[in-house]
């Protein structure tokens, strides 16, 4: 094992000792040192929010359309997010030891359910250890698909323009791979119900990309401030 994938492995090892909180992990991304650090832009990257302030979240610049990378199932299975071409996504970095990572799934599953006759699929993308993933999935009987990111979950993460990311994070791209939003911190179901609506109004032709972004990000931005205030973040 390289250094970097050896100090990868401690962060994730670390995750599980003390990831609990309700931020989620930080993780950083210790595979290329010689990248500056990430720095907050004065404002945040249209169609995207974090959780809280002052967290070192912001994505340089969000992708328009979904990279493509392949990771193995829980089987061990590769696939591509190509492979649901034709649907809408909502995709979903999480790992087992991250506590508001556990919390989301409820509401996951309850979205999948609900949007089944709009030809929306969730897949989960585990940054963790094929193992836990594979336990934790089976105890919870979790029903939309879940990829492992053990090895190259990191790079997953780059190729939504993030260096530095607090876990869970999540992206809703529309039946065409476009990407409306990011929403990096716990997702709640106000947020998700307005980013599912602006991926409606896309498809329906009522919104371009560039308007449903901004609207989706100032909404984010709206309600983690709210949240903020309120002390629920």
């Amino acid at each position: 094992m390289n250094p970097g994938r050896r100090a990868a492995a401690l962060l994730l090892a670390a995750g599980v000792l003390f990831g609990a909180g309700a931020a989620g992990f930080l993780l950083y991304r210790l595979t290329a040192p010689e990248r500056p650090a990430l720095r907050r832009p004065a404002l945040p990257a249209a169609g995207s929010a974090s959780s809280g302030a002052g967290l070192p979240s912001e994505p340089k610049s969000i992708p328009e359309q979904l990279p493509d990378f392949s990771l193995p199932d829980t089987e061990g299975h590769p696939h591509r997010l190509a492979d649901w071409k034709g649907r809408a996504l909502v995709v979903n970095f999480w790992a087992t030891w991250c506590e508001p990572c556990r919390r989301e799934i409820p509401l996951l599953e309850a979205l999948r359910r609900e949007n089944t006759s709009k030809n929306i699929e969730v897949v989960g993308i585990a940054v963790d250890h094929p193992d836990s993933v594979r336990k934790f999935v089976q105890e919870l009987r979790v029903q939309y698909p879940v990829l492992v990111g053990e090895n190259g979950g990191l790079e997953a993460v780059e190729a939504f323009g993030i260096d530095t990311i607090v876990l869970p994070f999540t992206v809703f791209a529309d039946a065409e791979g476009r990407i409306v939003g990011l929403k990096i911190g716990e997702l709640h179901r106000d947020e998700a119900a307005f980013i599912l609506a602006r991926l409606a109004d896309l498809g329906a032709g009522r919104l371009s990309l560039p308007a449903a972004r901004e609207q989706v990000g100032d909404y984010l931005r709206r309600a983690a401030v709210s949240r903020a205030a309120a002390g629920q973040e």
